[in-house]
């Protein structure tokens, strides 16, 4: 009896703080819980970068059919819970992750024929948007999904190719990543159809496993000073390479500290502002800051959209 409690235990330990990525938002609206997404029923992270389920996690209990249809250009939203439906129990401390679980989050494309059926064995991945560190304020990628109720942003660059991808959707928690083996890795996949758009089918290509180097800097870290998780105030750069540039745009989510979620977007061109839903102001945004539809609201000081 006193072997099976501890077991109990240890398993419960094993649970605490951690996530999973279960749902996806277009342009504010929910897809549906773990429809067309790929998802574990453990939030375990994965901690060898050379595991065979760094393209889309291991144990995939949840897949379906279903492909999610996103614009180019469209907001989009990865939703993180701390066990699959949301929070364990009332009250949960952990849900979407627990708050000392500091550290980036990005968003991956993998060109596919068929996003329900294909495997992930052999896939080109390129980023399309990133989140680290915000050195002004010490505030991480993760900080700010913590403070969208879970929801992680950024805007399917508007020069994508049309067709069927992979999009991966990656959480790095940094808290214990001052050895190597230490950085915990939470990744999920989602089933989605690029429509519109433009004929960028991605650059600088990178394959899971094999993206990530054990000694990179940005996995093996210690992000405190003193007891203040802001990497002692120094610049942060997010591992992998930087997110794909549209022709034109301002390149959102460049490496280094103090990246935003957002993924390039249009100009706009000659005062015509920036499309419906496109970005049109944030700390560091430099595109339009007028509609040529709808009204700019901000979201929070990162991020203002254009809404009907």
């Amino acid at each position: 009896m006193k072997l099976s409690v501890l077991v109990g235990l240890a398993l419960t330990s094993v649970a605490y703080g951690h996530t999973i990525f279960q749902k996806v938002s277009v342009n504010g609206q929910d897809q549906g819980q773990l429809k067309g997404v790929r998802a574990p029923s453990s939030n375990n992270p994965i901690q060898n970068i050379n595991d065979g389920g760094m393209a889309c996690n291991n144990g995939i209990n949840y897949k379906d059919n279903n492909i999610i249809n996103i614009p180019a250009g469209a907001r989009v939203g990865a939703w993180w819970g701390h066990v699959i439906g949301g929070p364990q129990g009332s009250n949960d401390p952990d849900h979407p992750i627990a708050s000392s679980h500091k550290g980036p989050v990005s968003a991956w494309l993998a060109k596919v024929d068929n996003a329900a059926s294909t495997g992930t064995s052999g896939l080109r991945w390129f980023k399309i948007a990133e989140d680290g560190l915000t050195t002004s304020s010490g505030q991480w990628g993760v900080d700010r999904m913590i403070q969208n109720g879970g929801w992680q942003y950024f805007n399917m660059p508007q020069c994508i190719a049309p067709g069927n991808y992979l999009m991966r959707i990656e959480l790095i928690a940094l808290h214990s990543a001052y050895s190597a083996g230490g950085a915990q890795f939470y990744i999920g996949c989602a089933q989605i159809n690029v429509t519109g758009g433009g004929s960028n089918s991605g650059s600088n290509f990178v394959s899971f496993p094999g993206a990530y180097q054990s000694n990179d800097p940005g996995i093996v870290i210690n992000i405190y000073s003193g007891s203040t998780p802001n990497n002692g105030g120094k610049a942060y750069t997010v591992p992998g390479p930087r997110p794909l540039t549209c022709s034109g745009s301002d390149g959102g989510g460049g490496g280094g500290g103090g990246t935003t979620t957002s993924a390039p977007q249009p100009t706009g061109g000659g005062g015509s502002g920036a499309p419906l839903y496109g970005q049109c102001g944030g700390n560091g945004w430099t595109g339009p800051t007028t509609c040529a539809q709808g009204t700019c609201k901000a979201t929070n000081e990162w991020y203002s959209q254009c809404v009907p």
